[in-house]
């Protein structure tokens, strides 16, 4: 007797059969993903899950969100309870090949910075020498800040706490010249400040820490969806397509632009989606500018500016791969 073993079903068409995306982010984390007192959510982690539902179902509310803390979020991820993990997490080797888990591109370059009193009339880390620095003992950004000072024999002075809270009130009353973290943590501690006009970002950092979606690893069909939803999202931006355009858009005779708004050819076949799902993602969420924009950038209270999270065609790493 033949015994068959039947291939057990994507990711992808459980989430169909659901009729839902059930989406992992973190409980409190101020521009990526926070629910209201009525239990709406709201972030960029969020609105990425939201694009990614409209991309599946045309329907951008079809998704559902779990909150979750750093020691569940990657056994969430590995049990099946979420299908794509967002919680503002990092990029690394490790976590990329040790945990069952994959990485599959950057909606958000993060990284060490420093928060300092514009008073202070220092504009760039280089001027730092000699500067008192708030940070946590034992992080990663006192490593990077040794790293980074060290190789340019550039003097300075750590000022330590172990709680966060209390290492703020200390940058506060003047007890270091600079406070350390990274720059989606110190923009969301500046626009809780009285005088938050008052201090600035500096430019520069000094460590890496690349935010984007995890998946559970072994299905390369929803690796791809996911993958090609942000893809989307940036090369919208590129062509200047954007939610309110996007239907004269249509009209456009450029072969990029129809490809990407599903009039020139099918790209969402290979994927498993429907033939207008990049059009969805974009109507119903928005281009990749304009979830920035709201969720982070100017139009929110962490107001940081677009940096390397800028397209690739001003200055910055947002580059989508080939639609076609």
């Amino acid at each position: 007797m033949t015994h068959t073993t039947q291939a057990a079903p994507s990711i992808l068409d459980a989430i169909k059969e659901r009729g839902y995306l059930n989406c992992g982010v973190a409980e409190n984390a101020p521009g990526f993903s926070v629910v209201s007192s009525s239990g709406q959510w709201s972030g960029l982690d969020v609105e990425f899950c939201r694009a990614l539902a409209a991309a599946i179902f045309g329907k951008k509310d079809a998704v559902k969100f779990r909150g979750l803390t750093t020691g569940d979020r990657f056994k969430a991820l590995e049990d099946g309870e979420v299908d794509v993990l967002m919680r503002a997490t990092a990029w690394t080797l490790s976590r990329d090949t040790e945990l069952g888990v994959r990485f599959v591109d950057v909606m958000f370059y993060d990284g060490g910075g420093f928060l300092v009193p514009k008073t202070h009339s220092i504009a760039s880390v280089l001027e730092l020498s000699g500067a008192s620095i708030c940070v946590l003992p034992g992080s990663s950004g006192e490593r990077a800040i040794t790293d980074f000072f060290d190789t340019r024999k550039m003097r300075y002075q750590l000022v330590i706490s172990e709680q966060w809270d209390q290492l703020v009130k200390i940058y506060i009353n003047g007890g270091c010249t600079v406070l350390m973290g990274d720059i989606s943590l110190l923009a969301q501690e500046r626009s809780r400040f009285a005088l938050s006009a008052d201090h600035m970002l500096l430019p520069e950092l000094i460590s890496k820490e690349p935010l984007g979606p995890a998946i559970k690893s072994g299905d390369d069909t929803w690796f791809s969806v996911v993958r090609w939803t942000t893809m989307a999202l940036i090369a919208a931006e590129e062509f200047g397509i954007t939610s309110e355009n996007i239907d004269t858009m249509q009209a456009s005779p450029l072969l990029d632009v129809r490809r990407l708004l599903g009039l020139e050819a099918d790209l969402g076949a290979p994927l498993g989606l429907a033939r207008d799902w990049a059009y969805q993602a974009v109507k119903q969420v928005g281009n990749y500018a304009e979830i920035f924009g709201r969720t982070v950038g100017e139009g929110s209270p962490l107001k940081l500016e677009r940096g390397l999270n800028n397209l690739w065609i001003k200055g910055g790493l947002m580059y989508a791969m080939p639609l076609r």
